[in-house]
């Protein structure tokens, strides 16, 4: 299993790399300012590392490997981002002023991105992480 280190250096890393990536797109996708999507974006994150460490860690007690099939990677990334989704929707509807309706699509639109981006971040990562502990990392 994974360490607690391990898991805070994994959750910072996909976090900053997904706000870097999604913050100027949902701005421009829903049409709101910049600042103001920047300062959900950062909640949203916060909220995301926290459910990351936990989803995780949980993840990682019922499937104790670093080599993990599509399926379970799909389902790693499928569980945490529909847990997000549950938590946040409130959230970005109550922010942007928008109804839950819409506030659901622009989150599914998010949610799909961040599918494919925990696939590929979380891929990348294990296969980092086995060759720094092939060489002796802890």
């Amino acid at each position: 299993m994974r360490s607690w280190k391990e898991r805070l250096s994994h959750t910072l890393l996909f976090e900053t790399g997904g706000l870097i990536m999604v913050t100027p797109l949902a701005s421009w996708v829903s049409g709101h300012g910049f600042g103001e999507v920047g300062v959900l974006a950062l909640g949203l994150a916060t909220i995301a590392m926290l459910w990351n460490l936990v989803w995780n860690r949980l993840f990682d007690a019922w499937v104790p490997t670093r080599r993990r099939s599509l399926v379970q990677r799909l389902g790693q990334a499928l569980g945490f981002e529909l847990g997000l989704l549950v938590t946040t929707l409130p959230v970005v509807a109550w922010w942007l002023s928008i109804g839950l309706v819409e506030a659901f699509w622009l989150d599914l639109g998010f949610m799909l991105f961040f599918l494919a981006y925990a696939l590929v971040f979380n891929t990348l990562f294990d296969h980092v992480m086995r060759r720094y502990l092939a060489w002796g990392g802890v």
